[in-house]
């Protein structure tokens, strides 16, 4: 499971013309789910999404989590994180997991971030979105529960 972690001041998330999440100050979540991907990698990530100190303390050092702050998360589902572009220039995405198991781990990975008590709004799964980050800092993590950065 791969995850690209960005500090927002807002973001938002619309399909079809309309806004099906907004948060205003913490974390949007672009999420992409592995073939190879179970429970203990959306458990890995909801985890690390949760603590990750990347907020600012009154000393100015990023030393906060969302939590601290009493931030929000955007969870948006991006299959996309796990194209493969080695060969050649059109991205292969074999190693996607397949739409039924993707969307459960995705809503999985939504359900672990609230049970940590952190406000969730989120994309629509397998929907064509546009998608509004305002990062600050600019701040963006990469994460990947199988470690490979």
């Amino acid at each position: 499971m791969r995850a690209v972690v960005q500090r927002v001041t807002e973001g938002d998330v619309t399909v079809d013309g309309n806004v099906t999440g907004a948060i205003r100050n913490g974390l949007v979540v672009l999420l992409g789910v592995a073939e190879d991907d179970i429970d203990a990698d959306a458990e890995y990530i909801a985890g690390k999404v949760a603590g990750l100190r990347v907020f600012e303390d009154e000393d100015g050092k990023m030393n906060r989590s969302v939590q601290d702050i009493g931030g929000q998360i955007l969870a948006i589902s991006q299959f996309t994180l796990l194209g493969d572009v080695r060969k050649g220039k059109r991205p292969s995405f074999t190693k996607a997991a397949p739409p039924e198991e993707a969307d459960r781990l995705y809503q999985k990975f939504m359900e672990l971030l609230k049970q940590q008590g952190l406000p969730v709004e989120a994309g629509v799964f397998q929907a064509d979105m546009l998608v509004r980050i305002y990062n600050d800092g600019p701040v963006t993590i990469l994460l990947d529960s199988k470690k490979t950065f």
